[in-house]
């Protein structure tokens, strides 16, 4: 018998995740059963359920990520203002696709391209 471990999310204000932690199966056979645990032995009610293999909610939580309740994932922090939700991955995009030419590319937000980075030899 091996114990599985299910790590949860902490929520913070508007859906932040703060921490991640990590229950067995005993604390959590459920998700609703360790949510009730956490609450219980750390005194804060807003838990989510997150996934390593990305096998449920899109992406695993990573602390600064956000539980979007409506499509039921976690999204990274967007880094880039010009960049967009993939809804299928929930992931953001650049507007235009990076070079597949072998290269190296940099995203320039001030013209909303990707820059090639040349290296000095």
């Amino acid at each position: 018998y091996r114990l599985m471990k299910k790590y949860f999310a902490k929520l913070g204000l508007n859906s932040k995740v703060q921490e991640i932690h990590l229950l067995g199966d005993n604390d959590a056979p459920t998700e609703k059963a360790g949510i009730a645990c956490l609450h219980k032995t750390q005194n804060y009610p807003f838990w989510v359920q997150t996934f390593k293999d990305r096998s449920q909610r899109k992406n695993y939580a990573g602390i600064g990520y956000t539980y979007d309740e409506d499509r039921d994932a976690f999204i990274p922090k967007k880094i880039f203002n010009s960049w967009v939700l993939n809804e299928t991955t929930c992931h953001w995009e650049a507007p235009t696709p990076r070079p597949d030419d072998g290269k190296f590319y940099n995203w320039n937000e001030e013209t909303t391209s990707w820059e090639e980075i040349i290296k000095n030899n």
